[in-house]
């Protein structure tokens, strides 16, 4: 027969089962939300460069979002190198992250960290930048919609560069090694060439720098003055050829229009400065990538290619409600005034 433990009180003997019944409920009703505690799902995102504002914004929409859906959030950045990228990939992995978050140094650095994240079933989505072409094994690309905004944005730089008089252009460009610069590229140089316009040089940035493009905007005007517009692929080629074009005294008489969108570069579109913005969400591919692993983590349905309209904005649109409301997937509050 198994006695019941008791405890000498008062000269007394008191029994400890109701004590123990007590304690085991309580442990009991306890488990479920340690199990719970122990579940919550980890998303990583893992930037190419955190030195670069664009990354910076997408960062703070997958970590918004994270929040949203309850889930905790860590961050690395690769420095822009493939090998700091795999790096950061295992490092996630053994701190026993549930989903990453994206951008890669570049598309063709990312069949790598596909094998990996396949092999330990762990759901990927990429932000900005595609992985490299033929690649299926990765839960979304959440990017814009790159080649039909490079034939938009092509017809648009071409048609500005006539009405200032001339039909040469030349573009500030993306890595190429990029599959988002090379659909921009596609875009462009169809509508080049339909629209009758002269693509006449084309300098890649290694930096994403505003002095970078200011040099290299002026390399541009001094070895082609002819040029009658000049098509950035990012924010920081457009607010560098500005101020090439603005020591020159050629503010307006050479058309500059950009991908993307800042403080800066709307300031600009409102001075007159540069003439049109296609508006990349930044944030809002931070919020919808992490949505997208989520709902893979959480056996729900997913989008493999989402890609995010760049609608344009001029001077004259930028304060139309659609387009703040779009602005504001572009850039957190903190970077600045919409």
């Amino acid at each position: 027969m198994m006695k019941i433990a008791t405890q000498k009180q008062g000269g007394s003997r008191k029994p400890f089962g109701p004590w123990i019944a007590a304690a085991v409920l309580i442990a009991a009703a306890m488990a479920p939300q340690a199990s719970f505690a122990q579940a919550k799902q980890t998303v990583a995102y893992i930037a190419p460069s955190l030195d670069i504002s664009y990354w910076q914004w997408v960062a703070y929409g997958v970590k918004q979002r994270a929040k949203e859906l309850g889930m905790n959030y860590v961050e690395f950045t690769s420095e822009n190198s493939p090998a700091k990228q795999m790096d950061n990939v295992r490092t996630a992995l053994t701190r026993g992250v549930s989903a990453i978050v994206m951008g890669p140094v570049s598309s063709t650095s990312t069949p790598p960290v596909l094998r990996l994240l396949k092999e330990k079933s762990v759901p990927i989505a990429f932000t900005g930048i595609g992985p490299q072409a033929g690649q299926t094994d990765f839960t979304s690309a959440v990017t814009a919609n790159n080649y039909e905004t490079g034939k938009i944005q092509g017809a648009y730089v071409c048609r500005l560069a006539k009405e200032r008089g001339g039909n040469k252009v030349a573009m500030l460009s993306l890595p190429q090694d990029r599959e988002n610069a090379q659909k921009y590229m596609k875009g462009a140089q169809e509508s080049f060439k339909a629209d009758g316009c002269e693509l006449v040089q084309v300098l890649e940035t290694h930096g994403l720098t505003v002095n970078e493009a200011v040099s290299q905007a002026n390399d541009i005007l001094t070895a082609h003055p002819d040029v009658k517009a000049i098509y950035g692929m990012y924010d920081e080629a457009a607010t560098g050829a500005a101020k090439a074009l603005q020591t020159r005294g050629l503010t307006g008489k050479v058309a500059v229009v950009t991908a993307d969108g800042s403080p800066t570069t709307i300031r600009l579109l409102r001075d007159g400065a540069i003439q049109g913005i296609f508006l990349q969400e930044a944030v809002g591919q931070g919020i919808d990538a992490t949505s997208q692993v989520f709902n893979a983590l959480n056996h729900k349905p997913t989008t493999q290619e989402l890609a995010l309209k760049e609608p344009l904005v001029t001077k004259d649109t930028i304060d139309q409600p659609d387009a703040q409301a779009t602005v504001k997937r572009v850039y957190p509050p903190s970077a600045g005034n919409y």
